[in-house]
Parts: structure tokens; sequence; C-alpha cells
């Protein structure tokens, strides 16, 4: 079972933008190679983090505007939420230790 919990358009807004907890959002598509690599490591992530932050996944193609929206070019991209705000992103597939490390800074 994953740890990683998917968000759309309708439940960005309460799950990402209103959360009081540091946010990690993997904007994501079935047919990339990449992503899937890093499905993994964000699982592993988001265990060893607990409720300490959130990690979510967004289909970007099923959540277009939001790609658009957070000007998503390409995948898989991952922003930092804290209080609302892009805080970081990396692109690509990152080691654990520096996904990690991004989301304890906000912590």
């Amino acid at each position: 079972m994953s740890n990683v919990n998917k968000t759309d358009s309708a439940n960005f807004q309460s799950d990402v933008l209103g959360s009081d907890k540091p946010v990690l959002v993997d904007f994501w598509a079935e047919w990339c190679g990449p992503c899937r690599t890093l499905g993994p490591i964000l699982d592993e992530v988001a265990a060893e983090l607990g409720d300490k932050a959130t990690i979510l996944k967004v289909n970007v193609d099923e959540n277009g505007e939001l790609a658009q929206q957070y000007g998503i070019r390409g995948i898989p991209t991952m922003i930092f939420f804290k209080n609302g705000e892009a805080t970081k992103t990396l692109v690509g597939v990152q080691p654990k230790e520096e996904i990690k490390k991004s989301l304890e800074e906000l912590a």
C-alpha cells in the first residue's frame, strides 16, 4: 500500500494550499518512465517522515489546468508548498535524501 495519496483540481485547495504541514506535490503521468521510478522513492520518504509532511501526486493528464497553473514543462516535477506557497521546485528523479531534506527544511 502506498503512503502517497492523489489529489486533483477539485481538492488541491484543501489538500495542498490549506494544509498546515509542508506538502510535496508530484506532478506525474501514467506513461512517464521517470515518474514510475520516482514513485517508490516518494513512498519511502512519506513512510520515513510520517505525519510531519504530506506527499501528494497530481496526474497531469487528468489535471491539465493545475499543471498549467504551476508551469509544469517536464515531468516528474515536484513542487514543495508551505502555508499555501510554492517554495521550491525539483524537476526529474531526485535522490531520496534530497527530497527528504527539502521537506524537512520546511517542517
